[in-house]
């Protein structure tokens, strides 16, 4: 079959050579495990139960996870045993079940969330990169509570010297509205764990203070500034981060500041700020710990 999942619509049949997520269309994780890194709406008191998947759409030069989502790194399971891993987290007590970066497997997860749901009393969180084709987001209406996305460049060449991703901001900011058009306003749980809704992300880059300030515009005047906005400080340079210019370094602290002053400015009335303390590696699961 020939894979058009997301915006590159390789049209490359998988299961006889690879596309641009280098992925095969049998379904490869890295690791299932409780993850406490996430905004605390996700990660509660005992953590979101996290799959995370290898190989990513994305060429991402700075990406953390670049051990698993550009190295690959990470071992084939079938359906059944994944819908196993869902229901084993959901025993444990996690508050959600949390597909990292799950875009590429898009075609694989539809049908496995679809016999998994009816046995599920926590929310599915699509924690994803956003470079998506708004048709598959509107298939998950219904299989998905909570969306995670990031909103990552608004200038395209930014996007593809960075990303390698052609009309991001145009693909992104579709599959977003669609998001926000399925969850509506976030919903809580009396232990103020999210039970549905969306946090849009966004990662300040070190240099490209404006690319983020036009970003906020868009989300203030589309979305409006109820919705919830995850403004993060966590970059460090990492993997090929060297290879761009002016980028081989953490923000400053007036950067941050600059773009937190504006985020507050526009009137966004939730949302998440970070301390530039975070930019270290312990937002970065252990992927060599074992997991389920």
């Amino acid at each position: 079959m020939e894979c058009t999942v997301c915006p590159f619509e390789c049209g490359i049949d998988r299961s006889r050579r690879l596309g641009v997520c280098r992925a095969s269309d049998r379904i490869e994780i890295s690791i299932a495990q409780f993850h406490l890194g996430e905004e605390p709406p996700i990660s509660g008191t005992h953590g979101s139960g996290a799959i995370f998947f290898a190989h990513c759409n994305l060429r991402c030069r700075f990406c953390q996870n670049y051990e698993i989502s550009q190295l690959g790194h990470g071992h084939p399971v079938s359906n059944e045993r994944l819908i196993e891993i869902t229901l084993e987290l959901q025993k444990r007590g996690a508050h959600n079940i949390n597909l990292v970066s799950p875009t590429h497997y898009s075609e694989q997860l539809i049908p496995i969330l679809r016999k998994v749901r009816p046995k599920l009393r926590i929310p599915v969180v699509w924690n994803s990169n956003a470079y998506e084709k708004v048709e598959t987001i509107r298939r998950l209406e219904g299989m998905v509570q909570i969306y995670l996305p990031d909103l990552k460049y608004h200038s395209d060449q930014l996007a593809k010297d960075c990303s390698s991703a052609p009309n991001y901001f145009y693909y992104a900011t579709k599959a977003i509205t669609e998001m926000v058009r399925q969850v509506g306003q976030n919903q809580y749980n009396p232990d103020r764990t999210l039970k549905s809704g969306i946090i849009i992300r966004h990662l300040v880059l070190p240099g490209h203070t404006s690319d983020s300030k036009r970003i906020l515009d868009w989300l203030a005047e589309k979305l409006g500034t109820d919705i919830q906005i995850s403004l993060m400080a966590q970059y460090y340079p990492v993997y090929r981060a060297a290879e761009l210019p002016g980028m081989n370094r953490r923000l400053f602290r007036n950067e941050y500041e600059d773009v937190k002053q504006y985020f507050l400015k526009l009137g966004f009335k939730q949302g998440f700020i970070q301390d530039l303390s975070s930019a270290s590696s312990n937002y970065t699961p252990n992927f060599d710990q074992p997991g389920i």
